[in-house]
């Protein structure tokens, strides 16, 4: 048999691990993860290691026994492959590790690996396995594993399980400040939480089958499993427990011979099938063997490169951006289901249970741009969750005495609010819950953002209409009314700067909130003049009148907005100016601000000190709203404050720099965000991916370095490359049609792909160009007004 890495990409595509390292291991588990979208696993090895924290994650399966809050349940583990030698396990506990290297295919979706493994004895096999969720059929889990004892023949007993004995983490009890604890253990050390109970574990002739159920949401999971081999077993038994099925079998293995075992799982829930699940679970594991692992594998790799070809990214010259764009990129598409609208992207995706699998803001102003512009399908999926949640956010509005219906700050299956009230230590209150409010109009601005791009009206008529009609009602109910002045001020609130809480007026919630009430006005006379009968209907399901929207119109005009008429600086809050001002002195190995000398993320308060950007993020959102020299003045002043403690703001002030002529630390800020993860640079990416970061990452090479931009409706193109860097290569969607654009230092190419005769018009370097269908167009960037020949 060859060996297993023959079907890798080159190395442009591959992520790496070498060497097994304890303290990386759980690192590298959320690197190396498989998914489809639908579910996810980490990359922990097959046959498991003390220190290991497993997980495979099903989108939307959500379960709130004995926790604190709810959690995105860690699921039964369909992954366990172990061989024994003679009785003894090979791991890494057991043996010592004579060669491991492991190699994830970010252009297939598949993970590689090999280790040689020596016993006591001296003995030593190498085993080599590859695995992949599959796209072409999310319910399909598979495994090829191949076994070769090098120097000694033997029979070889493999034990192939799915694990139902599944525990989420819940929190950390009180240590002693400073207390380590080695990799084998720290896991020991939390509070776990159960969410699962056995159902069914059972067996056929060549399968085994576990079922369980979430404990209090009541959702079916149900596995399959196959076993197939290269060689006849000597031996083969089944076994069952409460928590786990599987299957052992004893082969007799030749010096130098390889085993080779394919398992193939596939896995159903009642979120998607009907009850009972058995047996459509055990269908689609027969239909999947029929088919056999090698075919199974090529229709994922097509599935793959037919996304790719949408979404590519590359930067020529420049070798390690290039492959932290991909990883990026690769990380977004796993964590998008486009086939189910009632889920989204959890702050840690699919790969770990970082913030317990929760939806932020990060989706719509982090994540879903590139899905707009690469999968528009998949955009149009996330933001139909919102509309799926819509009930649940008017319960919170409600139960906080507010009319219509506000998003949570954090949300999971049903548009609750889910942000835990305490830290994990109880020292300190989460304000985010109730005073981070500006979530609604970060879903106003996706779904506008997405209908621009795409054209597709029909779904603001279907869905989007009714969503920014029913927040724009939460927000004229927030507002207080200033009599004396005839002005509305949203009090009590807080912005992406998280440091500062209990402020009034806040630039970035008051400015998104009056877009939001001026959009949803706009919005409903537009119904009106184009599609009465549409909006008829939607106004009799939610009760609404015309003179509920003209007060929308009025709160808007009179909501407080800080800008101060002489002065170019946008104030982040009222008052935000005389807090104390504490300079920055001290940057870290990566060069990013330390926190100044008796400071921490709960002690800024009375401080100018801000985690992330705030009154530069709204600036970036709305770029039609402020002069150029606005945004300059802003960033400059915003920029010498900012400490960077959320990964999602290095990518914006990135773009903003450059957008604004200051790109001194562009490239610096790139690399923040791109190798958030793959070098750990955060220390916390054992908990799962910062998915929010690959997506601005890749906003920071499209809209940043690319200079992509959207102005009044129209896309505009305003590149700046850094010197180390030839050119940069990616696509975009744009009203249907895909553009392909390479932009160098003096010259970018254009690219419309569609159909035979359609045209786009574009913005480029102030020019406009219409580029027609299949006929590129160069143009030179130091002079926009010449086009190269085509």
């Amino acid at each position: 048999m060859t060996e297993m890495n023959t079907v890798l990409s080159g190395e442009e595509w591959l992520v790496t691990e070498s060497g097994f390292d304890p303290a990386r291991a759980n690192t590298f588990e959320t690197l190396l993860t498989v998914g489809n979208g639908r579910l996810g696993t980490r990359g922990t090895l097959e046959e498991g290691w003390v220190g290991e924290r497993s997980g495979t994650f099903l989108s939307g399966v959500y379960d709130s026994h004995d926790a604190t809050v709810i959690d995105l349940v860690n699921a039964p583990d369909w992954l366990p492959l172990a061989v024994l030698v003679d009785g003894n396990r090979l791991d890494v506990q057991n043996c010592r590790v004579v060669e491991h290297e492991r190699a994830l295919d970010l252009r297939q979706g598949v993970l590689w690996r090999r280790t040689v493994f020596e016993d006591d004895q001296g003995r030593r096999t190498r085993i080599e396995s590859l695995r992949f969720a599959s796209f072409a059929d999310r319910r399909l889990c598979a495994l090829r594993l191949e076994v070769t004892p090098e120097n000694y023949a033997s029979t070889i007993t493999v034990d192939s399980a799915i694990a139902g004995r599944r525990r989420n983490l819940d929190r950390v009890p009180y240590y002693p400040e400073h207390s380590v604890f080695e990799p084998e253990v720290k896991w020991e050390k939390w509070a776990w939480s159960n969410h699962l109970r056995p159902v069914i574990t059972d067996t056929t002739e060549d399968a085994v089958y576990l079922e369980t159920r979430t404990i209090d949401s009541g959702i079916g999971l149900g596995y399959g499993a196959s076993l197939d081999a290269s060689a006849e077993p000597l031996r083969r038994a089944y076994y069952r427990s409460g928590e786990q099925v599987g299957e052992r079998a004893d082969f007799a293995v030749a010096e130098s011979e390889t085993l080779r075992l394919d398992k193939l799982v596939a896995i159903v829930t009642s979120r998607e099938e009907a009850e009972p699940l058995q047996g459509r679970c055990l269908e689609a594991l027969r239909g999947h063997r029929r088919m056999g692992f090698d075919d199974l594998l090529s229709r994922n790799r097509e599935l793959w490169k037919s996304m790719w070809t949408d979404c590519d990214c590359e930067v020529i010259g420049d070798p390690v951006a290039t492959q932290a764009l991909r990883f990026g990129v690769y990380h977004l598409l796993i964590a998008a289901n486009g086939d189910d609208p009632t889920v989204n992207i959890g702050a840690k995706s699919l790969s770990g249970e970082g913030y317990r699998g929760h939806v932020f803001w990060d989706t719509e102003v982090m994540m879903l741009p590139f899905f707009i512009y690469t999968q528009p399908a998949t955009a149009r999926s996330l933001l139909r969750y919102r509309h799926h949640t819509l009930p649940g956010a008017r319960d919170v509005a409600r139960n906080s005495g507010f009319r219509g219906a506000r998003f949570p700050w954090e949300s999971a299956d049903t548009g609750q609010e889910e942000c835990p009230v305490y830290t994990e230590d109880g020292a300190h209150r989460f304000w985010t819950r109730d005073e981070e409010i500006h979530v609604s109009a970060d879903v106003a601005y996706g779904i506008l953002s997405y209908v621009i791009a795409t054209g597709d009206h029909d779904f603001l008529v279907d869905f989007g209409a009714e969503v920014l009609f029913e927040t724009s009602r939460f927000w004229v109910s927030r507002v207080q009314h200033d009599p004396a002045t005839d002005s509305y001020s949203l009090k009590q609130a807080m912005g992406p700067d998280e440091f500062h809480s209990h402020v009034d007026n806040n630039a970035f919630t008051n400015r998104l909130a009056q877009w939001h009430l001026e959009q949803s006005v706009r919005l409903y006379e537009d119904l009106a003049a184009r599609q009465p009968s549409a909006l008829q209907s939607i106004a009799a399901a939610i009760r609404l009148d015309p003179a509920e929207v003209q007060h929308w119109e009025e709160v808007a005009e009179g909501i407080a907005f800080p800008p101060d008429p002489h002065s170019e600086l946008v104030e982040q809050f009222e008052g935000y100016f005389q807090r104390k001002d504490v300079p920055i002195t001290e940057w870290d190995a990566n060069n990013m601000p330390r926190y100044p000398a008796g400071y921490n993320h709960f002690n800024c308060e009375d401080t100018m000190l801000l985690k992330q950007p705030d009154v530069v993020m709204l600036m970036y959102m709305l770029p039609d709203d402020f002069t150029t020299e606005v945004k300059r003045a802003n960033f400059e002043f915003y920029e010498a404050r900012t400490l960077h403690k959320s990964s999602l703001s290095p990518a914006i002030h990135a773009i903003m720099g450059i957008e604004v002529g200051d790109s001194t630390r562009a490239l610096q800020y790139f690399y923040r965000s791109a190798l958030v993860d793959l070098t750990d640079n955060q220390g916390n990416t054992e908990y799962g991916m910062h998915i929010a970061s690959a997506g601005g990452t890749w906003q920071t090479l499209v809209n940043g370095f690319g200079g992509v931009r959207v102005h009044h409706g129209q896309l505009t193109v305003n590149p700046w490359l850094p010197e180390e860097w030839q050119e940069i290569r990616f696509r975009l969607r744009w009203h249907g049609n895909s553009l392909a654009v390479t932009i160098g230092h003096d010259e970018a190419t254009f690219r419309l792909l569609g159909p035979e005769g359609a045209t786009e018009e574009i913005v480029v370097a102030g020019r406009a160009l219409t580029l027609t269908a299949n006929e590129p167009v160069t143009v030179t960037l130091a002079n926009a007004d010449t086009v190269l020949e085509t």
